[in-house]
């Protein structure tokens, strides 16, 4: 009896470990392109982190990539580069300022899994872009971003690239899409505690975001 009460004793410690030491779920990147034109994903990982892309990939009008984040924190940008060669060289826009970026962490917090995920136009803007988590395990996940386009209505002496890109001013910025940030202090008007995300998608040109009011907790399904 002694000896199965230690085996069993065990058995118990090693499950415990075992469920402590596992590392999270790992969640999927989608990245959708709703735009009329080709686009292609630059993503890129923070300094020391895993690349989870070989950013050759070129996304046609509804079109979508599926990477997935390794099962441990990784944080880093999504930008959409436009006018590329075939392996996404000599893009027009997007493979450097001025760019929309999509900023996101995936895997923080232990056991909450937590995620955060933000659209900077802190450098400029090129493509409109939101980020909306699927599959929610939990917590206030707002979508984010800028479904706007606006390189339409960029003052003159802040377009670029014959008005594929637009520098600003962060004011025009905020006053279109408040859901973005455009300084280096600014944050969104939402809070936001998203948990265990199964999909964080990025989407380019999305046509239709909910009012502000409406995005606390509910989500923007681009497949339809």
């Amino acid at each position: 009896m002694v000896t199965m009460a230690r085996a069993l004793a065990f058995a118990v410690a090693v499950a415990v470990l075992l469920a402590t030491a596992s590392p999270a779920v790992a969640t999927t990147l989608t990245i959708q392109n709703l735009c009329r034109y080709p686009v292609w994903p630059l993503v890129t990982p923070n300094s020391g982190l895993p690349t989870i892309s070989d950013n050759k990939a070129r996304l046609d009008p509804n079109t979508h990539l599926s990477l997935s984040f390794p099962p441990t924190f990784w944080a880093g940008r999504v930008a959409a580069r436009t006018g590329c060669a075939a392996t996404g060289s000599g893009c027009e826009t997007g493979a450097a300022p001025p760019a929309t970026v999509a900023q996101l962490t995936v895997h923080d917090g232990g056991n909450l899994d937590l995620a955060a995920y933000s659209v900077s136009l802190v450098d400029g803007f090129n493509v409109p872009m939101v980020v909306s988590p699927q599959a929610v395990g939990g917590g206030q996940c707002p979508v984010l971003g800028c479904a706007v386009d606006l390189n339409c209505d960029c003052p003159p002496p802040q377009r670029v690239s014959d008005g594929a890109a637009c520098l600003g001013p962060a004011s025009y910025f905020k006053n279109k899409c408040p859901l973005t940030r455009t300084t280096p202090t600014d944050v969104e008007p939402l809070p936001q505690s998203c948990r265990s995300p199964g999909e964080l998608k990025v989407i380019f040109c999305q046509p239709i975001v909910a009012a502000a009011t409406d995005m606390v907790i509910r989500t923007v399904v681009a497949d339809s």
